[in-house]
């Protein structure tokens, strides 16, 4: 019963937003049926939809799983993009410009080390200067994204010098794909296993009672023992990790490359996606994949029902701004 409670939530939440999407679409004088369907049938219809969404929700889940972890905790992490442009940004370095054949995990642990770090700049603001993590990891974002665009520009640009994006990986550093699957990594595996793993730290471990109790009550963790400062670094330490994690695996195993505009905006649509699972990291999972076949199944939208592109953006933020309000936990008076 009490999972049944907890996906109650969420599934009024969407089956609400669907429901004041479609009354939008009329009004616009579309039919909402075939547009909605149009939506499902871009998203999963057929066998290279489906591998578009899956190659989407990848990234969603990990970056969602990141945040869930750092507001659970008490802390606001912001900052998923730049921690994915980071995360990006140092595979690249290592599988592009150090000599030799680099080997795969060498490219991912670089991605995933980039992000922690990039979330501990914030961590380290806040526990020795007392600034805010929402301000400095919302302004990181900036300065990861401009950098990436530097280095495309500059040290990292290909060596032709005709555009600016970094070389292909070589082989070693590339994941294969699923068998069967042309387009999906076995990079998404980690988005199926990292989210029971983040759960059993978080409710099966002493190290996740104390990070969940400075989230609940910090006054009377630190009166059992807890130090709020320590567990600050720990917390956005391994949130950047996963989000810098998933930037590496978005370049090892889907551009084979590094260059502008990486992302098209995973780390904010991944706060949805965390609020939409109410903070709980098994649940993550499905919300990630939701939101990804909305972003796969609008253009088909858009070709199907004659909605023009903007139109389909609004319905996009219409689903998430119903998703959030809906499944936002209800505070006590």
């Amino acid at each position: 019963m009490t999972v049944l409670r907890g996906l109650l939530g969420p599934l009024l939440a969407i089956s609400g937003a669907l429901v004041v999407s479609a009354v939008f679409l009329a009004g616009l004088g579309a039919d909402p049926g075939a547009a909605l369907f149009a939506l499902a049938d871009g998203a999963f219809g057929d066998r290279l939809a489906l591998q578009n969404t899956l190659v989407r929700a990848g990234p969603l889940v990990l970056i969602g799983l990141a945040v869930a972890v750092a507001f659970r905790c008490g802390l606001w992490n912001i900052g998923g993009e730049g921690q994915l442009y980071l995360g990006a940004l140092a595979a690249t370095a290592v599988a592009t410009r150090l000599a030799g054949p680099v080997p795969l995990p060498l490219a991912l642990l670089a991605g995933t080390a980039a992000g922690a770090a990039w979330a501990g700049i914030a961590a380290a603001l806040r526990v020795s200067r007392g600034v805010s993590e929402v301000l400095s990891t919302l302004l990181l974002n900036f300065i990861a994204i401009l950098g990436v665009a530097w280095a495309v520009h500059g040290p990292l640009q290909e060596v032709a010098g005709a555009y600016p994006q970094s070389d292909a990986f070589p082989e070693a550093a590339r994941l294969g794909f699923l068998p069967g699957l042309a387009r999906v990594h076995v990079g998404l595996l980690f988005a199926l296993v990292l989210p029971v793993g983040i759960w059993l730290l978080m409710f099966r471990s002493a190290a996740g009672l104390r990070l969940r109790a400075m989230g609940l009550a910090p006054a009377a963790a630190r009166y059992a023992g807890v130090s709020p400062e320590r567990e600050t670094y720990r917390v956005l330490l391994l949130s950047g990790a996963l989000a810098g994690f998933a930037g590496a695996l978005e370049v090892c195993g889907v551009t084979g490359r590094l260059f502008q505009n990486l992302s098209p905006g995973y780390g904010f649509t991944a706060i949805a996606v965390a609020l939409l699972a109410r903070l709980h990291p098994l649940a993550v999972l499905p919300a990630g994949l939701f939101f990804a076949a909305l972003a796969s199944g609008s253009g088909a939208m858009q070709r199907a029902a004659g909605v023009p592109s903007v139109t389909v953006q609004v319905i996009e933020a219409l689903v998430i701004l119903f998703s959030v309000g809906f499944a936002l936990p209800r505070r006590s008076a």
